[in-house]
This record gives C-alpha cells, structure tokens and sequence, in this order.
C-alpha cells in the first residue's frame, strides 16, 4: 500500500490548488493540516477514514436519489481531508453574502408591490412574470418583518486563478446544512488534535441561529411561539435533514396532515387537542403548500393556510414567491439589483451569463454549445445541465432545440475551471473540484455560517459535485486567525 500520507506524487495540475501553490510551496492556512497528515504513522489517516466512515453510517447520514433503481436511499460520502479557507478570504465572502441577500429581499420586496425595478427597465416584466416560481397571487403580501428570504444557500466556486464567484442562490429550500454540522462533528472526534490546534470558527451552533430566527419571525403577540418544521415525509430527499434540524431545535416535525386552520389560525394536532402554530418552517415547495390556492391535487399542504399568512396569524419560511429570487436567469440581474436597490457595486461576482431569451446572446449561445455549460432556469441537483466539452454531438443537439422551444428557460456559462482540494482516492491523494455552499439567515440581522457545504466531485476530471451525481462533502474549517511561521514546501 502506498504511503497515504506522501504528497510527493500528489499533482497540482493547471487548476487553483486550495492547499498548494503553483511552486508547492504550501498556502498558510494548510501548513498545519499538512504537517499533521504528515506526522502520522503509515496507516493511521486510513484508519481515522475507516472510523470516520463507520461514524457516519450509524449516525444514518443519508440523501435520496429519486429514480435510481438499485435503490433510494444513500450514506453521503464524505472525504476527511477538511477544505481550509483563510481568514481573508472568509471576511470577503462574508460581506458578498450579506449585501447579496439584502439585495435580493429588496427586490422580492419590490416585485411584489410596486415593481419600480420593473418600471426603471432594469429587468423586463414579461422575464419576472414568466418565471415558474414567480406568484401574482403573493402581490401586496407584507411577510412577518418584511423579511421573505430567510433562509438562503449560495453556491459560490473558486475560478482557476483563486477567484471567487457566485454561480447560483437557493431561496425556496436550500438544502445540506444537516451535513455541515454533521460533518463536523465527525471531524471533531477523527481529528481531535488537528482541530484544536487549528482555530477553526464553529458551525455547529447554527441551529441555536435557525431558532433565533424563527422565533424573530413570530407574531408579536406570541413572546413564547411555537415552531414546527414542515416536511412531505419520509421519502422526501432531504428528509433526515427536516429530523435533524427538529431534534437539535427541540421543535416538532410535522406533515401537512398534522395541521389544520380553524378561526383564522394553524393548529396542530397533539394528544392533548388543538395547539396554535406561530412559525412553520417549510420543507415543501409553493405548490404543494395550499391546495385552495396552488395545486389543488396536493395531499402535502394545509387547505387554508395562504389565507391565514395573508391575515399576519403565522409566519412561513422562507416566504412564499420567494422561489423567483432562485430562478437561474433571474440570477443573472443580481449585480444590476445590487447597483439599483443598494447603490454599490456587487462584492462577489456572478460568473459570465448569457440570457438564451436574447435573440443576440441566443445566437451564441446555439453557435458555441461545446464550450459553454447549459443550464434550466429552475432546475437542480445537477438535472436539466449541458457540460458542453463533456457532450455528445447528440447531445448539443437535443439542447439546441430545448433552448430554440423555449429560450427563457435557458442561460448559458463559459466553463469554469474549479479550484481542487486534495482528497483521498483509494491508497493516494488526488486533487478533485469542489464548491462551495454558505447558509444565510435573515433574522434581526443576517447571519452567515462560517463555512457551509463544501461539495467535492468524487469522480476523477468531473465538474459536477451534487451528491445525485456521484459528489460527495468534506468539512469547511473556516480559520479564525492563520497558523503562526513560515510556508513550508511539499
């Protein structure tokens, strides 16, 4: 077996390598991740793998794959070899992440009352209005605070020369940060030492920040609400997630035949009769939320809530309509929204974007296919996505039509060239792609967990890190301060 701890066969390749420059000279904040993994005997990082992946097998840290036959659910792999960002760097995505969500609550605010982004030509109307996500019926809502996106999950990369980008925010029910504080917490006890020494900020008091938001978001009449996260059971994706955050909050976890609406308010079913419900943290999508106003055949929802929110009597979150915001050609207005409502140029950046609905960016998009990615505005989890140099003739093909039939479903990106993290592959270190996805809440104020997300294309050259296609997380150690001497050389 080769030596796992060696770096020296370990390729940098032409990408951004998170842990070594260019010359392999190691970056500061990885110094003592480096000397630690070199420290140890022969086997023992194989070893701390093994227990770390019995860890996370009976912690039962699954996801669900819909439509794969050999079977629904998953353990989520998971590569201990933690992602490290530099105190700098965090500071700087931090600011992005707040003045982007401010600007996106100022802009759902705006589109459902008086469109002045609309009335400026900033974004066309018929773009808005022809959104799947975008609700007419949700015009003149005020939501509790005037608060909609409380909830966000942003999914930012690193290009190949260390620059951060946005390439898509998540508003309806970003989804992962189970596996955060879970990943954590596996690293706590696999890598005990490493993680002391290493300053690393916390993550796992988030749910102590979810609570505090939620209960901001109660009614004022209601000092002491009552708060229950709303699922569509056990064979929703994400579903060990709604059981997660429920337990380490201490509130119920309820399905939509749990509750009811009776004199103007949401009850919910217990041993003891009929208890009011102030805050739902919603686990389902708008259209399955109220049959007598969305889908009428939904058996997830609660017939009458809409009318209840409308009245101030609960709060939901995220806000319903909030799902525009996460449109991916809505998108790509984020650094003009920033601009109009905020007066300031964005922090962080979108990464390029052509808009398929324009007869001049069509055009080129349809002539370069093999050199861009293809994305659906409303699609996830890696579906609904052309990797141009990836595809076939065929392929590009297919999708040239798809964009042809209906081109305000389409936006096209150059590829970008993913930074890598090493990880462990098989008995060696290889450098694999990786994202990453911060979680905001929007509370009294906006919150940033230090870290999020980081998910890592399992497969060797592949740009594609949802967990749905063969990706997998590693944790995020967000620094507090850099480690004291001198880069060293791998």
């Amino acid at each position: 077996m080769a030596n796992l701890t060696n770096f020296e066969s370990y390729e940098i390749g032409r990408f951004y390598d998170e842990m070594f420059r260019a010359d392999r000279s190691v970056r500061p904040g990885s110094r003592l991740l480096l000397e630690k993994i070199k420290s140890l005997p022969e086997e023992e990082l194989q070893r701390r793998r093994q227990a770390a992946d019995l860890a996370l097998l009976n912690m039962g840290i699954t996801f669900t794959v819909y439509g794969d036959e050999s079977g629904t659910e998953r353990i989520f792999p998971f590569d201990m070899i933690p992602r490290i960002v530099e105190p700098d760097d965090w500071d700087y995505i931090e600011r992005g992440l707040k003045q982007r969500i401010h600007a996106l609550n100022l802009f759902l605010t705006d589109i459902y009352s008086d469109q002045k982004i609309i009335k400026d030509k900033i974004i066309p109307k018929e773009i808005i209005e022809s959104g799947r996500c975008f609700r007419s019926l949700c015009y003149g809502l005020t939501p509790p605070k005037g608060i909609w996106c409380h909830i966000t999950g942003t999914d930012i990369v690193r290009d190949g020369d260390g620059t951060w980008y946005v390439l898509e925010d998540n508003l309806r029910c970003p989804s992962g940060v189970s596996y955060v504080v879970e990943n954590r917490l596996v690293m706590k006890r696999t890598m005990a030492s490493l993680f002391d020494e290493s300053h690393v900020r916390a993550v796992d008091d988030y749910p102590v920040h979810l609570f505090k938001t939620l209960q901001y978001l109660a009614p004022e009449a209601r000092p002491e609400p009552t708060i229950v996260i709303l699922t569509a059971g056990i064979y929703n994706s994400a579903y060990f997630e709604h059981s997660f955050l429920a337990l380490k909050m201490g509130v119920e976890l309820v399905e939509g035949r749990d509750l009811v609406v009776q004199d103007g308010y949401v009850m919910m079913k217990t041993t003891k009769g009929l208890k009011q419900v102030d805050v739902i943290y919603r686990r389902i999508d708008d259209d399955f939320l109220d049959p007598t106003v969305f889908r009428p055949d939904s058996l997830l929802g609660i017939p009458g809530i809409m009318e209840v929110y409308r009245n101030g009597n609960v709060a939901l979150v995220n806000a319903p309509g909030t799902g525009i915001a996460d449109d991916k050609v809505i998108y790509a207005y984020v650094p003009e929204m920033i601009k109009y409502y905020l007066g300031e140029d964005a922090i962080l950046s979108n990464v390029d974007t052509f808009k398929c609905w324009n007869k001049t960016e069509r055009q080129h998009v349809l002539e370069n296919l093999p050199n861009l990615v293809v994305k659906a505005a409303n699609e996830s989890g890696g579906y609904g996505m052309l990797i141009g140099p990836d595809s076939s003739r065929k392929e590009q093909d297919e999708f040239a039509d798809l964009i042809r039939e209906n081109p305000r479903n389409y936006i096209a990106q150059p590829v970008l060239s993913l930074s890598r993290v090493p990880t462990i592959v098989d008995d060696h270190f290889e450098g694999r792609h990786v994202d990453l996805r911060p979680y905001i809440l929007y509370g009294e104020d906006i919150y940033v967990m230090p870290g999020g997300l980081t998910r890592v294309a399992l497969k060797r050259g592949s740009l594609v890190v949802n967990s749905s296609q063969g990706g997998g997380s590693k944790d995020t150690w967000v620094l507090s301060r850099l480690p004291e001497g001198e880069n060293g050389q791998c």
